[in-house]
């Protein structure tokens, strides 16, 4: 059969199952990085609720949390290629469902600051592996829009942050909102262990041939795409997985670019998360009225990433990731113009679209760009490594900001960003197939 298309029922259920849930494990990416931005300013007039707070400091608690969802997402790309899909899924919700209930309980800006590193831990591991998860059930013309609506779940997660902070932050409290990050270890998780199965594709590729094509057969996995990775016999299970395939000269200078498009979109989708309600404060906009500015930016991500999914599927992904760049280029300068509000609205819409949207679709790009043994590894490795670009975001608009530069030079800054990340998307080249491997006896036995 066809592996572009659905091959039965079970395979469709299967695949919305495994989206649904990752998605909805993403979204609490998103939630945490807003959650942030949205409750900086409580935590910066007031000193009462963990410390003086400065806005480079704040920045820089921006980035702790940053710095272990790169730890976290290099560590599954070490490990999630070797221990599997699944382990790797679960083990890590409830990481962070963990680490944001403790968060809640801080008492002071270092255990505030630790607490916010050992919860990115887990969400970098949910990012670098469900990508991968995703590209190794979904039919092909359909996985660069399973890819968008899942790694959606990241702006998804930043419009529930701000639309529950306008809501709810007077009720419950900044901890309030740190408590509902919580949630997953209650509500996902026991339906992650029920409905998600491991990667038959990554059981073949580990010599597993008869779990393979077990799971295969009950989530309806095409025989066809199943047998590409069968016909590989254990003694010659490829030596080079994970990282290793990723430094082999068939891979290294794409994986540095792509990395690179990872590092700009991180920064600029950090930077204006953790930063742009309070710039829109000190333009004169109310605490709630600048939190609108979050919201329509993440809703900008969203619509348009899964627009642009679209084409993705249909025109290969390379050209849309720079065609998206360059939008965000040409929104961020706009917001320099003192424009109406409903322009002013439109551009961050916009704007969205072009850095979080323009990540969504990286991972989407990158999570289809490697074979089964080197995917893990390539998704964490852009997610782990564009992570920097995440740490950079926030804690360079808090020292711009702290330096009392203008809110007009940081967006100057943000749009030329943007365009160094398209000139990078343009220069990544896509590697030549590898040669079949050829049909060996004991596989073929191994799979009747």
């Amino acid at each position: 059969m066809d592996s572009s298309t659905w091959t039965s029922p079970e395979h469709r259920r299967s695949v919305l199952w495994i989206v649904t849930l990752a998605a909805v494990a993403i979204v609490f990416d998103g939630y945490d990085l807003v959650v942030y931005g949205t409750v900086l300013p409580t935590l910066l007039e007031d000193p009462g609720q963990l410390g003086s707070l400065t806005p480079a400091t704040a920045g820089a608690l921006g980035s702790y949390a940053l710095v272990g969802v790169m730890i976290g997402a290099l560590a599954a790309g070490a490990f999630g290629d070797r221990v599997g899909r699944r382990r790797m899924m679960l083990f890590n919700i409830v990481w962070f469902s963990v680490g944001m209930a403790f968060t809640a309980l801080a008492t002071d800006l270092v255990s505030f600051g630790i607490l916010r590193c050992l919860t990115g831990i887990g969400i970098g591991g949910l990012v670098a592996t469900a990508g991968a998860m995703v590209a190794e059930f979904a039919p092909t013309s359909k996985r660069n829009l399973f890819n968008a609506i899942v790694y959606s779940g990241v702006p998804a997660g930043g419009v529930l942050a701000s639309v529950l902070a306008m809501l709810l932050a007077d009720h419950i409290g900044w901890r309030g909102l740190f408590w509902i990050g919580a949630l997953p270890l209650v509500t996902l998780l026991p339906l992650a262990v029920l409905k998600m199965p491991e990667s038959p594709q990554w059981l073949a590729a580990r010599g597993r041939y008869e779990e393979a094509r077990r799971i295969g057969a009950h989530t309806g996995i095409p025989v066809d795409l199943r047998a590409r990775h069968l016909c590989i016999a254990p003694e010659s299970v490829p030596a080079k997985l994970g990282f290793a395939a990723l430094a082999t000269r068939r891979f290294a200078v794409p994986t540095m670019l792509l990395g690179m498009m990872s590092f700009v979109g991180l920064l600029l989708t950090y930077g204006l998360n953790t930063w742009l309600p309070q710039i829109m404060k000190a333009n004169g906009f109310d605490a709630k009225g600048s939190l609108s500015f979050l919201l329509v930016l993440n809703g900008g991500a969203i619509v348009g990433g899964l627009i642009a999914a679209r084409f993705a599927d249909r025109r290969g992904p390379q050209q849309v990731v720079a065609t998206s760049f360059c939008l965000a280029t040409f929104a961020l300068v706009c917001l320099t113009f003192g424009l109406p509000l409903p322009i002013l609205l439109a551009a961050v819409a916009v704007a969205g679209t072009g850095t979080i949207g323009t990540q969504v679709l990286i991972y989407g790009f990158v999570s289809n760009f490697y074979p089964t043994e080197a995917r893990g590894a390539g998704v964490a490795w852009c997610a782990g490594f564009g992570r920097l670009g995440g740490i950079v975001g926030p804690a360079v608009g808090g020292l711009l900001i702290g330096a009392g530069i203008s809110s007009g030079t940081a967006f100057y800054l943000f749009a030329g960003i943007a365009l160094a990340g398209a000139a990078a998307t343009l220069l990544v080249v896509t590697p030549r197939e590898a040669p079949p491997t050829p049909v060996l006896p004991t596989a073929l036995a191994a799979t009747e």
